[in-house]
């Protein structure tokens, strides 16, 4: 395990801390003293004091006495592992700002990309559509692979960690293009060759998204196939699945079958059930997955907390219109006769496809949240019920001419779960958490648009509301579930633990006060009650204050070669 020490590295951390520079004699940069210490294994809280010298943890336990540049008193204080998100979409936050205060203030110190698309693979038709499609964050793209992209976020600077899955679309893309096309067996091995080149270069494993085009056009073969190509570099496979709807139990059978047949471990992204006619189904997709388990297959899922989910249009309309991307949806939408076939499938149950505007029930519970055009951004935060008074058209003629008009699938929450089934899953020891968001901040060009609250809150909302409040886990098994059990899961050596020799990623904050304040009619809001956070043994967040440093790393997965 590599170890960067420097003596930057030490001044900067006794200058954050506002402490003197780091005497010859002292063995420690920073102790936090007093706090109550949740190791991230999920054992009890146990009073210790934790030192760190450079970007480790060098020992935890009674360093009353002991020397150290800078002290940090942490009495009432919960002192934990850096937590980690396990499904970000930080990858154009960080670009517009890498203080990721929206997540450093909760204590996130690591992000986990790649749902579906991701960075890298790119070709220069890619990086043009992907150039095109940029909204209010705009910015070249620099890198070709996913290893460049992630690379280019560390010289740039970032505060958390960053790591990341290949998209099983955009390896897709990369060989076949946007198409409904079957890949050859000579493509198929191509795609498993761009697997095996990302694996070699760090990423953690494929990561799935089989609701949109084009990674729905994917067989369960092809993703077997992906899969493969990872195993032997330990890969791993994350999805959102084909259906957390209608064929929600079928989608885990997938999602099940792709571990087995591929010999890798899988986990469900965002687990919900969704729409109200299939919120009971939610115990026999736990039970297939316990059954998984007990057979020896390495299966679990990750959640965010919240009733309603945010994706795009794309998610409603039939994926036959987006064979070919984009650029061959909107001369559909411009064709009388193919713009009526496309409404009327999209308002018709039963055929096949997941449809979230379906899902949702009813318009008023579709909120608009993110344009890209700035005459249409007036409708962010008003429901698809509201905009369609206001326009004189039906709701799915209004969802097609706000798509055409924006050029984009456009930012949109659905609300689609149960408050009863967020609150059981919480409950299951294997689920993970992750905000399916960027990291953002309630300024500049974050302000141009809408979100859903979980970029603010839902790892605060996790400890806050569902812990502290409500009771349904122990803090110390939160904590492992933020930390030590995605680590694991993950393969990030040195992650995760609270332990001498692990990475310096720590978060000190207040279980007593900890609370998430975003709002879907307010978002843009800070959750409160983290006090400070350490990202490889450097202060990013002092007295709730984020100090500017950009200390976080591009992680490698456990098969990395190079």
């Amino acid at each position: 395990m590599k170890r960067v020490t420097t003596g930057l590295g030490v001044l900067v951390a006794g200058v954050l801390l506002g402490g003197s520079a780091l005497a010859a004699d002292a063995p420690y940069d920073v102790v936090i003293h007093g706090g109550t210490v949740y190791d991230g294994s999920g054992a009890p809280g146990v009073r210790a004091d934790v030192g760190l010298r450079g970007d480790t943890v060098a020992a935890v336990g009674d360093l009353s006495k002991a020397k150290a540049a800078a002290r940090l008193d942490a009495s009432g204080l919960a002192v934990a592992p850096g937590f980690i998100n396990m499904l970000s979409w930080a990858v154009d936050s960080l670009i517009a700002d890498g203080r990721s205060q929206g997540d450093i203030r909760q204590g996130v110190t690591t992000e986990i990309f790649g749902e579906g698309s991701s960075m890298g693979p790119w070709t220069d038709e890619m990086k043009r559509l992907a150039k095109a499609s940029q909204g209010d964050i705009q910015y070249d793209i620099e890198w070709t692979t996913l290893s460049e992209y992630l690379a280019f976020l560390q010289k740039k600077g970032v505060a958390p960690n960053v790591a990341s899955y290949i998209g099983a679309a955009t390896i897709r893309e990369y060989v076949l293009g946007e198409g409904d096309v079957k890949p050859t067996p000579a493509q198929l091995e191509s795609m498993q060759g761009l697997v095996r080149k990302a694996m070699e270069a760090g990423a953690l494993g494929i990561g799935s998204s089989l609701i949109y085009a084009p990674g729905s056009y994917a067989s369960t073969e092809e993703l077997i196939a992906l899969c493969k190509a990872a195993a032997p570099y330990q890969g791993k496979y994350i999805s959102h699945m084909r259906s957390e709807g209608d064929r929600f139990l079928e989608a885990v059978d997938e999602l099940i079958r792709i571990s087995r047949e591929a010999g890798v471990p899988a986990e469900i992204y965002h687990l919900k059930a969704a729409g109200k006619d299939n919120w009971g189904k939610l115990d026999a997709a736990l039970a297939k997955v316990e059954a998984a388990r007990k057979e020896g297959l390495k299966i679990g899922a990750d959640m965010y907390t919240y009733t309603a989910g945010a994706t795009g249009f794309d998610a409603c309309i039939p994926r036959w219109a987006l064979d070919g991307g984009y650029e061959a949806l909107w001369p559909r939408l411009k064709d009388p006769a193919t713009r009526e076939k496309i409404k009327t499938e999209t308002r018709t149950p039963g055929l096949g496809y997941e449809n979230l505007c379906l899902s949702a029930g009813t318009p008023e519970r579709i909120l608009l949240v993110e344009f890209k055009t700035d005459a249409l951004k007036p409708y962010s935060g008003k429901t698809l019920a509201e905009v369609s008074k206001l326009r004189g058209t039906d709701p799915e003629e209004t969802m097609l001419q706000l798509m055409l008009e924006d050029q984009t699938r456009i930012g949109v929450v659905f609300f689609l779960m149960s408050e009863e089934n967020v609150r059981k899953q919480i409950q299951v020891p294997w689920v993970a958490f992750g905000s399916d968001a960027g990291s953002l901040a309630p300024e500049g060009v974050f302000l141009k648009s809408g979100t859903h609250p979980r970029a603010y809150g839902n790892v605060a909302r996790l400890l806050g509301k569902y812990v502290r409040d409500e009771k349904l886990v122990p803090l110390s098994q939160a904590i492992h579930r933020l930390s030590g059990l995605p680590a694991t899961n993950l393969g990030l050596a040195g992650r995760g633990f609270l332990k001498p020799g692990m990475f310096a990623d720590v978060v000190v904050f207040d279980p007593a006060t900890i609370a998430d304040h975003a709002t879907f009619e307010k978002p843009h809001q800070y959750s409160t009650g983290v006090r400070d956070v350490f990202v490889n043994g450097v202060q990013v967040l002092k007295k709730g204050e984020h100090t500017g440093a950009l200390p976080g790393r591009a992680l490698k997965g456990p098969g990395a070669t190079r």
